[in-house]
């Protein structure tokens, strides 16, 4: 998992070096999410990062912000529908959210979703994390709070990045099992999942 904030760089092509040297982490797909002031543009499909990513696919991810992601599955099965950054809307807005970990709690969170009439469309818990912080945005007002309150209903050892049009959150389970490094450049800042990116 990877992020970056860089105004004025090509924030597509670091997250490519990025989840490069994560490719180890997964190999089954590989994605990236770009915020480019107004909307969320993603690529993302079954491969390696080489494969999924040309000149001609990167040429289209101009933005800001950016994050990736490159999975082995280990809830929700592979395949493209569980390839991530995983794409979702809090109203008008689209969000996209790259998410390592487990959440214990995701089979319960998934049926209080659907009392909340939230429609879930595959079984990974990076898609529950994603619509729960949904709903609790739509609560609280502001995607800060519906993140906070996200992490005090799910449970379990995670890493999340989450992209909107115009900025880039970066938060892991209160406990800090997962491992989120926070590296800075010349005019921005990167996240990964382990610092060799």
């Amino acid at each position: 998992m990877f992020g970056v904030f860089a105004p004025g760089q090509d924030v597509a092509r670091l997250t490519v070096f990025g989840l490069q040297a994560l490719q180890h982490r997964g190999q089954e797909s590989a994605g990236i999410a770009v915020g480019d002031g107004d909307t969320v543009l993603i690529r993302k499909d079954v491969g390696l990062v080489d494969q999924v990513f040309t000149e001609e696919t990167l040429a289209h991810l101009q933005g800001d912000i950016a994050i990736g992601h490159t999975r082995y599955s280990t809830m929700g099965g592979g395949g493209w529908s569980s390839a991530q950054p995983h794409v979702s809307a809090i109203d008008d807005v689209l969000i996209a959210l790259a998410h390592n970990g487990t959440l214990v709690d995701a089979l319960p969170q998934r049926a209080w979703l659907a009392n909340e009439g939230v429609q879930l469309y595959g079984y990974t818990d990076s898609e529950v994390a994603a619509r729960t912080i949904g709903v609790d945005t739509r609560r609280a007002g502001h995607i800060r709070a519906g993140i906070r309150l996200m992490m005090q209903q799910l449970h379990g050892a995670y890493a999340i990045v989450l992209v909107t049009p115009t900025a880039l959150y970066a938060f892991r389970d209160p406990n800090g099992i997962r491992p989120l490094c926070l590296g800075k450049t010349e005019n921005g800042w990167i996240l990964a999942s382990e610092s060799c990116a």
